[in-house]
């Protein structure tokens, strides 16, 4: 016997993703305009930190609710105290009307049917362990979030397996991919317990279409016990046509007799962390129309509570309609700003993207830039992107992408000034490049910008294994 269990000793958890290994290069040497103009930019994170003005403005005229106060009167010992795991039900209220705000209102949500969780890390996690037993599996479109290695699989024990999607449609949903998916699912002993997308698409920044979710609910029509679960933490961030389309609005659409079928069988997820840029708040909600789904994650809640004076704060804020209107609407402005300008600095570069029209980030074609057409190649541009240009982005392999040379930039974490620079950065590199695919002309070796060997090792083990078997990892 270990001195730790097997969950403490395993190596599932996906740390070793070049995902979050590009953050601890970043930690190590992060940019800073006064004290580290040299240092790496962070692009692999998808905050939303562009329209803190306006939560800031929001909070200074309304000094009582930082301040624990109603009625002018300290309610400090009333937040203070333990409170029911069901959560304040003045906040689920002012969040679901939130929900529904930013579907247009084309929807409502019953406030008895959400469930409070600390960020969506946790919803999603908590949805996993009420759907599906250890060995069973969910299906996902790829290119999709890193994370969900770690959040769906590691403590559930349940099995990932990807719907590979392709750049010759723009990285859609396919029936033929879809059902390869559940070919592959069978062939490794696996039993299929639904499809988990993310809606708007974390890296893709597209929304799903309506063509999208027919193909999703005729293959869990008659296979009973498949579920659909629809991540729509991005849902606030649409700022360009077409419209979010919510997977509630397709359901509520079908006639009556065909969506008795799936009420039971469709989840949302949602967060704060992105609409709001409040990651630090860890405010995560599942919404179901099963009532043993949300009785049972409900319990499981009580692992991962949201604060109540998060809580307090948070429903005086979203039940505020004037700020919330004002806030979306500017926020959406912001964002398409600033996805323009990550846009027209890239196309100076000579490099393009994925047509988008929400999120925080680009999905970005470098492919022109490798020097072969393998994941070996792309970690070794990484590598230079990270190290010679001091950019920290996510390569594709770590999102699951099956076509080497694609990249998550995210554009929304850092000021104009900083995105300037590097788009600067970035020109600089491509406009030093040489050879056929654009290699960089530098006659050092790629070992010897590595800051370690360790770090060398992992690049190598992770590109063989992207090379070997891009849909085993």
């Amino acid at each position: 016997m270990g001195l730790l269990s097997r969950k403490a000793t395993c190596n599932s958890h996906g740390q070793d993703s070049s995902y979050f290994l590009g953050w601890e290069e970043y930690e190590k040497n992060p940019y800073d305009e006064v004290d580290n103009p040299n240092g790496i930019i962070q692009m692999g994170l998808a905050e939303n930190q562009l329209s803190f003005d306006l939560v800031e403005s929001w909070l200074d005229k309304n000094p009582d609710v930082p301040g624990f106060k109603r009625d002018g009167k300290s309610i400090f010992r009333e937040l203070a105290l333990f409170q029911d795991y069901h959560g304040l039900p003045s906040f689920k209220k002012s969040l679901v009307d939130f929900m529904a705000q930013i579907r247009g209102n084309k929807v409502t949500f019953d406030p008895n049917h959400i469930v409070l969780t600390a960020g969506a890390t946790s919803a999603n996690e908590t949805l996993i362990f009420c759907l599906a037993e250890e060995g069973e599996a969910f299906l996902l479109p790829t290119p999709y979030y890193p994370g969900f290695d770690r959040d769906l699989k590691w403590r559930t024990g349940v099995e990932i397996v990807p719907i590979q999607c392709t750049s010759l449609n723009k990285f859609r949903i396919t029936e033929s991919a879809l059902e390869q998916a559940y070919q592959d699912a069978r062939k490794r002993n696996l039993r299929v317990k639904g499809v988990l997308v993310t809606n708007p698409s974390n890296p893709l920044g597209t929304t799903l279409s309506r063509a999208e979710f027919n193909l999703l609910f005729d293959f869990i029509k008659d296979k009973e016990t498949m579920h659909l679960i629809s991540d729509e933490i991005y849902s606030g961030t649409v700022f360009s046509s077409p419209r979010f389309v919510s997977v509630m609005e397709i359901l509520k659409e079908m006639n009556p007799t065909d969506a008795a079928k799936f009420w039971n069988r469709v989840h949302i997820v949602y967060s704060l962390s992105k609409d709001l840029g409040l990651p630090g708040f860890r405010v995560g909600a599942i919404y179901s129309e099963n009532d043993a789904v949300v009785a049972a994650a409900t319990k499981m809640s009580s692992f991962g509570l949201v604060s109540s004076q998060t809580q307090y704060l948070l429903s005086a804020m979203l039940g505020d309609n004037k700020f919330t209107n004002k806030y979306m609407c500017e926020n959406q402005k912001r964002l398409k700003r600033r996805q323009r300008m990550l846009l027209t600095g890239l196309q100076k570069a000579g490099i393009n993207c994925l047509k988008s029209n929400a999120g925080l980030f680009c999905w970005v074609d470098m492919r022109h830039l490798l020097s072969s057409n393998t994941f070996e190649a792309e970690m070794e541009l990484w590598k230079k992107i990270v190290y010679q240009v001091r950019l920290n982005i996510s390569p594709g392999s770590s999102c699951h992408c099956t076509e080497p040379g694609w990249f998550r930039v995210c554009f929304a974490n850092m000021s104009q000034d900083t995105l300037n620079l590097a788009m600067k950065r970035f020109k600089n590199f491509v406009a030093h490049s040489t050879g056929s695919h654009g290699t960089s002309s530098s006659s050092s070796s790629s070992s010897s910008t590595l800051r370690n060997s360790s770090f060398s090792n992992w690049v190598f083990r992770l590109s063989s294994r992207h090379h070997r078997a891009p849909e085993e990892r």
